[in-house]
């Protein structure tokens, strides 16, 4: 069965994609999770709401797991994101929003720190 041009396009815009692009792509999927397992909590919406907490985590463990420890900062990252996940996982077990909206801010803005280094790399 042929690839539809909308998922030929998305595959192909993976694919070309830096490094940079990825790592900020992944944060922001994290902060889009997250931002809606507030929303489903808020409706009482408690399955959606752990599906979209599970995400945000595996997202999280995946960058753990691709750190590179040759380099100082990674240390630093690996104590952030367990520090995020555990938020999360408190988020899901008491079903409150407050764990998720102190690390939001956190995750946006490792987002736009790297995203500025992306666009420095690419200029230098």
């Amino acid at each position: 069965m042929p690839m539809n041009p909308y998922e030929k396009y998305k595959q192909q815009s993976i694919m070309t994609m830096t490094q940079g692009d990825m790592l900020v792509k992944l944060y922001e999927e994290t902060v889009t999770q997250l931002s809606g397992a507030i929303i489903f909590i808020e409706r009482k919406e408690i399955s959606k709401a752990n599906d979209s907490l599970i995400k945000s985590q595996r997202i999280l463990n995946y960058l753990k797991a691709t750190l590179d420890f040759k380099y100082e900062i990674s240390n630093n990252l690996q104590l952030l994101y367990d520090f995020f996940i555990q938020k999360i996982i408190e988020a899901n077990v008491t079903k409150k929003a407050e764990p998720i909206e102190e690390v939001i801010p956190m995750i946006q803005e490792l987002k736009e720190t790297f995203s500025q280094a992306d666009r420095l790399a690419r200029i230098g």
